[in-house]
């Protein structure tokens, strides 16, 4: 398997680390770097996160990340997951 970030998850994932920077930026690295090996970890276990919540697809899933859902999904006939969305689960959608 392979993972593929989409272009909306990667601006998402700038705003979050722009905000927490703003506050400390060492904390902001240190979020993109555990962010980046959660995310990995999918390709050992895609199944291993729940169903999401906000599609009726089983190969869809939400990651939750302190605080933060990764949502994603899984192809499995070309071998892919695609991160598609990262949102304070605070604030969805």
């Amino acid at each position: 398997m392979k993972i593929i970030y989409k272009t909306a998850f990667e601006r998402q994932l700038i705003q979050i680390i722009d905000y927490i920077a703003q506050d400390k930026k060492s904390a902001s690295f240190k979020f993109a770097h555990e962010l980046e090996k959660s995310i990995l970890s999918i390709l050992d276990n895609p199944l291993k996160y729940k169903q999401s919540l906000y599609f009726d697809d089983k190969n869809i899933r939400d990651m939750t990340y302190k605080g933060y859902t990764v949502m994603y999904e899984i192809n499995f006939e070309k071998e892919l997951i695609e991160i598609f969305k990262i949102f304070n689960r605070n604030k969805p959608l």
